[in-house]
């Protein structure tokens, strides 16, 4: 018991070691600057991680569970606050931890990402969070909720790509604010054509609806 104690604590200086040193300095930080910040031999590393890819694996666990405690995936309020919330929770970490969520999405230099089932997980979970919450409110008006689930995966997709190459490209056109407007723009049309569609009539001002 003592042995298994002592391990999941070098796996947690570890994890929280190589969350910090990938936020300072960027994906491509060595196992031996992550074993140096945690103060253990870079040979313990490979003791308590099978081995790079486990390593990048469960940093990419431990940096997503960041995220989503700031993330409002559980919107309040009225429609346009959802959408706002959702979209400024989002955008700020990414701002503030432009190193780490570049990790999510390229992993390591010996180690690139390639379908991190820990990263696509993530993404469907907010992405079935989002369906639930179309399907009721479509209910709700007598509308059909066929396309809930479409509507749901469709929009974090753009804000994904959206905001993947804001951050990728170097001599951005918009600043940080000027995404966040376009965004909650867009994922406003999109929802209100819905909403149209189905014939029914909604406003940034309506509730969103739980039941």
């Amino acid at each position: 018991m003592r042995w298994a104690d002592h391990k999941a604590e070098r796996r947690t200086r570890i994890l929280d070691a190589g969350v910090a040193v990938i936020g300072e300095k960027g994906p491509d930080v060595g196992v031996e600057t992550i074993a140096r910040r945690a103060g253990v031999p870079r040979s313990v590393v490979y003791r308590v991680f099978k081995d790079r890819s486990d390593l990048d694996e469960q940093l990419r666990v431990r940096i997503l569970g960041i995220l989503l405690d700031r993330l409002a995936v559980d919107p309040m309020g009225t429609i346009g606050e959802a959408v706002a919330d959702g979209v400024d929770s989002y955008l700020s970490w990414v701002v503030e931890f432009p190193q780490l969520h570049l990790f999510l999405g390229i992993g390591s230099a010996s180690r690139r990402t390639e379908g991190s089932r820990t990263v696509t997980g993530a993404k469907t979970a907010v992405a079935v969070k989002v369906t639930a919450v179309f399907d009721m409110n479509l209910r709700a008006r007598n509308a059909d909720p066929a396309l809930a689930e479409t509507l749901a995966f469709g929009l974090i997709g753009l804000i994904d790509h959206s905001v993947n190459r804001w951050l990728a490209n170097p001599e951005r056109a918009i600043d940080e604010q000027q995404l966040a407007e376009f965004l909650k723009l867009s994922i406003w049309q999109v929802v209100d054509g819905v909403a149209k569609r189905e014939g029914i009539e909604i406003r940034p001002s309506d509730p969103v609806i739980y039941s």
